[in-house]
């Protein structure tokens, strides 16, 4: 699935896709296989992407959510708060990168500035906040209430985020891409990973979508051909943790 946008036809990257045998993987088999076909020289991000059997055009069929990986994402997130009065002096106490009020929105808007991986505004700065949806929208910086990202606490916000808060949102041809960590973790530690996203995903299910839910889900690395992932044992699992 994701493979097919990647334009490199390289002699290492077909390499690396002929050892994909043309079947579904579980997670046990697929991450160290990606591990093992893995041809990159700097640490790439791991993948997962899920192709839903939902309509993105209707409100009801819209999936997200967000997710903290319980083994980080081997990066540490740059996040700005927008808040006013003692939630700055909390936003900072806790590791936010950028804090400030209208002067950040203005900043923003002034200069396109984007400098920073997550945005978290409390309730009372959204309408300074929401005249930033060009810039923040299209890049999924937009803070939105159902994320968490919009909240009084921000310090259990930033603390979040930094932790390697996880947020998915279907696109609009029905896919979900998210990371779950590093290519050089432990197999152990991208499983439980790829497996919180998924869970979430899955429990993430809108009761308007009807027939097969997870249609296809592939794991990649960033540079890395895909590999097809068994959805069976996918749902089974979440399944079987929830009888």
């Amino acid at each position: 699935m994701p493979d097919i946008q990647k334009k490199s036809s390289g002699k290492k990257y077909q390499a690396a896709r002929k050892q994909i045998e043309a079947r579904n993987y579980t997670l046990d088999q697929a991450i160290p296989l990606l591990q093992k076909i893995r041809f990159a020289k700097f640490d790439e991000t791991v993948e997962v992407h899920m192709r839903l059997g939902v309509d993105p055009k209707h409100a009801d069929q819209m999936v997200r959510g967000t997710v903290v990986m319980p083994n980080g994402l081997g990066k540490s997130k740059k996040v700005l708060v927008i808040a006013s009065g003692d939630k700055q002096r909390e936003a900072l106490e806790a590791g936010a990168d950028f804090v400030g009020g209208d002067d950040m929105v203005n900043k923003i808007q002034s200069e396109g500035w984007t400098d920073y991986d997550a945005v978290i505004a409390t309730p009372d700065m959204m309408r300074s906040v929401g005249k930033l949806g060009k810039i923040l929208g299209p890049r999924g910086l937009m803070p939105n209430p159902k994320t968490g990202s919009v909240t009084v606490d921000v310090a259990k916000a930033v603390l979040e985020v930094k932790a390697g808060k996880v947020e998915f949102r279907v696109d609009k041809t029905g896919i979900i891409h998210a990371p779950v960590g590093k290519a050089s973790f432990t197999a152990q530690k991208l499983q439980e990973n790829a497996s919180s996203l998924i869970n979430a995903v899955l429990k993430a299910k809108p009761s308007a979508a009807k027939g097969k839910y997870v249609k296809s889900a592939t794991l990649c690395s960033s540079m890395g051909p895909g590999i097809p992932l068994d959805v069976t044992e996918l749902t089974a699992k979440d399944a079987a943790a929830n009888a």
